[in-house]
């Protein structure tokens, strides 16, 4: 019996290995070119992350720089396209753009900004499927509010694809009830210091992401010295589970007591605030038990982009 050949990839200097070649430079060059921390200086950037990775249904009027539309960030909008303009009289023809899209280019702020400025002059009933972002064009501090924070108006459905008044095509119809029957309850936690921590009930339990505006290195750090000295949780019925990195941010993650509502966690998640700053204006070196603490945070970090 013959031995069968093992497939070693393309020949040396073949058309196909040429073709390979370059596809895997583009990659690498698209992964080096890519804006790590999007939203970096936007007073709004924590709850910009939030929406973009992981809220199911959510939405904030956009506090533009100029433009007599209204234009509104939602999580995701139907079809998943990046833009769309309203038809309707009770509108009065309101722009939205989608966070949860493919970026279309190496910078997800340029994407957006792209988004906000075809909605403001686009016609009413039109679809953005895809921004066109060119290089060195506007970012989306440049269009909105820097300073601003967000008032996010956050859904336990997707009924507000609907316009009020209007009576959807039924495959329209379908797709919101498709929607509708997987999404998962959420809130924004409210409280004294507290940004950006959204909770989310998984059914067996329930789970607060707090997205955070430090260094990522310098938080973990101070996670580290805030659980050494055991206040790494948020009360009875809390642990920590870990932390991920996205969009230059890192994101500790709780498990919680899902027979608890959502802002009866706030009070413990201000509290585990104000131990996080005090970790943060530490400096010295880390003790031999911080150290360890550190490792093991670490050994519980993944990195979603």
């Amino acid at each position: 019996m013959g031995k069968s050949k093992r497939n070693s990839g393309p020949k040396p200097g073949s058309n196909r290995a040429a073709k390979l070649a370059e596809r895997r430079a583009a990659q690498e060059s698209a992964a080096a070119a890519a804006v790590p921390r999007p939203f970096e200086g936007l007073a709004a950037e924590c709850d910009l992350v939030a929406m973009r990775e992981f809220v199911p249904s959510a939405t904030a009027t956009l506090p533009l720089t100029g433009g007599e539309r209204t234009i509104v960030a939602a999580t995701v909008l139907p079809g998943a396209v990046a833009g769309l303009v309203r038809d309707d009289a009770t509108s009065g023809g309101t722009g939205f753009v989608g966070l949860q899209v493919p970026g279309q280019s190496a910078d997800l702020s340029a994407d957006l900004a792209a988004a906000v400025n075809w909605a403001v002059s686009a016609e009413p009933g039109q679809s953005l499927a895809a921004t066109d972002a060119q290089p060195g064009g506007p970012r989306l501090g440049d269009v909105i509010e820097a300073g601003t924070l967000l008032e996010i108006s956050v859904f336990q459905d997707f009924n507000w694809w609907i316009p009020e008044g209007v009576t959807p095509a039924p495959e329209v119809a379908a797709t919101v009830e498709q929607a509708n029957s997987v999404i998962m309850p959420s809130a924004r936690l409210d409280g004294e210091g507290i940004v950006a921590a959204w909770w989310v009930d998984a059914g067996e339990k329930a789970h607060l992401r707090w997205v955070r505006p430090e260094d990522e290195d310098q938080l973990m750090l101070a996670l580290a010295r805030v659980h050494a000295a055991g206040g790494l949780h948020l009360g009875e019925g809390s642990r920590y589970a870990g932390s991920f990195r996205t969009h230059g941010l890192l994101v500790p993650v709780f498990d919680l007591d899902p027979e608890r509502h959502a802002q009866e966690w706030a009070p413990a998640t201000a509290d585990l605030g104000v131990r996080l700053a005090d970790a943060l204006a530490v400096d010295a070196p880390l003790t031999s038990d911080e150290l360890r603490s550190r490792d093991g945070l670490r050994a519980r970090q993944v990195t979603l982009r």
